[in-house]
């Protein structure tokens, strides 16, 4: 009788003791549902320099309208989709670029908004032309076009 009660004393502590942890860890543990506030155009400008810049991946899927396109002006223009951006991005978590970044707004309204996003690295330099969008609520990417001197 004695071990019957030792061992549901020793399943109910390790019972406890899961729930509590599994209480304790934070909401954000999954990047892919982390919500990050975008309620203003300049929020939504701001997590986008982090996410091309500092590696920053949680809510990278939120930040991009569902017909976001990026278009690549090099050598070689190339237009990347929503889902190849965002898996290159997710692949990118916590990868910071060596560059001195500065956020330039071109024009601004209720509903939309295109700011010029300079990334100054050491021999060129990458600008982005942004376009957002007001979603609902939620400011979105819905467009960058990237060039390269």
């Amino acid at each position: 009788m004695r071990t019957l009660t030792k061992t549901f004393a020793a399943a109910a502590m390790i019972a406890v003791s899961t729930f509590t942890m599994a209480a304790g860890k934070p909401e954000v543990s999954n990047p892919k549902k982390a919500v990050v506030n975008l309620s203003t155009a300049d929020l939504a400008i701001d997590h986008y320099v982090a996410v091309m810049t500092a590696g920053q991946s949680a809510g990278v899927e939120q930040l991009f309208t569902s017909d976001f396109s990026q278009k690549v002006q090099a050598s070689e223009d190339k237009t990347n989709s929503r889902s190849e951006v965002i898996s290159f991005l997710k692949k990118q978590k916590g990868e910071q670029l060596n560059c001195k970044t500065s956020t330039t707004i071109v024009q601004e309204s209720a509903d939309y908004m295109i700011a010029k996003v300079t990334m100054q690295f050491e021999g060129f330099t990458k600008t982005d032309l942004v376009t957002l969008v007001n979603d609902g609520g939620n400011w979105k990417v819905s467009q960058s076009i990237n060039s390269y001197k």
